[in-house]
């Protein structure tokens, strides 16, 4: 392999129900920054069936050029034909970066098409960078368990791979006169990647609010006590039109479940407004919500590093601090 070969950053740009998920549009704007870093270009990676309105809308938020790979076969994700048309569009245009969001579609196509075109491929990160000695990508996730932080490189094969997680990035605002070239690149897949039929698609519907949708995030950790005591951040939650989340340590000791967990080990939050509730403010918990807009601490430390990062910081005991500030939400709300 000759690695000089291989020019351009790519960014697979998932879709479904014929709309491009968010962490696409997060990772062209990471890619924007990483493909001025290295003088070329950022390309994006469609693949569907009736794409041309989704084209548009990469286009619109940051993509230099669309690849657009048109089958009725891609219109709903299935593993083996979509890992034979991403692999035919890199051996074709020999990307020497490419970067997949970490969802269930990415964490599935990533290996594979790594594995198919011989190249490395590095997981769930959290960060991106371009060594300026050599320009290599610096690809940055956590590891043992969030407790450091690795930087990986792939020196000796092409493309880059990397999977993304979502949320990490932020998005590029959507510039409608933006313009960029739309090229449809032919593609036979054979009949035999086919080997699943879909019969019927059934939504899991999640019982509370995705926390990286949500606008507030009412956060507790362990100086929460128990798990009845989220209870008061439900409460909360509700009266803010958000929902709740948690450290780490919660989910350890079994007070909230694996999705509500932020951190380097969990989701990076964005919402309006974080309250972080007896959460002492490690940099793992840090590195997943510092760019909220508003954040607010109590904690009855005062050295609490928390503090560091909040706007807003109060010292007390939870226990007397959360009834005041329901009382006095609801109160507002009422005179409303």
């Amino acid at each position: 392999m000759n690695i000089n070969d291989y020019k351009g950053v790519f960014v697979f740009a998932q879709q479904v129900d014929n709309k491009v998920a968010s962490v696409s549009l997060e990772l062209l704007g990471r890619g924007k920054g990483i493909a001025n870093d290295m003088n070329t270009t950022l390309t994006a990676v469609l693949l569907g069936h009736n794409n041309d309105e989704m084209a548009k809308t990469l286009i619109q938020h940051g993509a230099d050029k669309v690849i657009s790979v048109d089958d009725p076969m891609l219109e709903v994700y299935m593993t083996e034909p979509y890992a034979y048309a991403l692999t035919k569009v890199i051996e074709n245009y020999k990307p020497s970066v490419l970067l997949l969001g970490a969802t269930a579609i990415g964490r599935d196509l990533g290996p594979r098409v790594s594995a198919r075109v011989h190249t490395g491929l590095t997981a769930d990160c959290t960060g991106l960078a371009i060594d300026e000695e050599n320009g290599n990508l610096l690809m940055t996730r956590p590891a043992f368990g969030g407790n450091i932080m690795a930087t990986i490189i792939c020196p000796a094969f092409r493309p880059q791979m990397a999977t993304v997680r979502p949320g990490v990035m932020q998005a590029l605002a959507a510039n409608a006169d933006a313009k960029g070239e739309i090229e449809k690149f032919e593609l036979e897949i054979p009949a035999s990647c086919k080997n699943v039929e879909i019969l019927e698609i059934v939504e899991n519907k999640p019982e509370r609010m995705n926390i990286q949708d949500a606008n507030v995030l009412i956060s507790g950790g362990r100086g929460m006590g128990t798990a009845e005591n989220f209870g008061q951040l439900e409460k909360i939650a509700d009266l803010l039109g958000g929902t709740i989340s948690s450290s780490r340590a919660c989910v350890d000791l079994g007070w909230t479940t694996p999705d509500r967990q932020v951190g380097q080990t969990g989701s990076t939050v964005r919402p309006n407004l974080y309250m972080a509730c007896g959460i002492s403010g490690q940099i793992q918990h840090l590195a997943g919500m510092e760019d909220s807009d508003l954040i607010v601490a109590i904690n009855k430390d005062e050295t609490a590093p928390i503090f560091n990062a909040a706007d807003v910081g109060i010292v007390g005991d939870l226990n007397a601090i959360l009834p005041l500030v329901e009382k006095k939400i609801a109160e507002i709300q009422a005179a409303k």
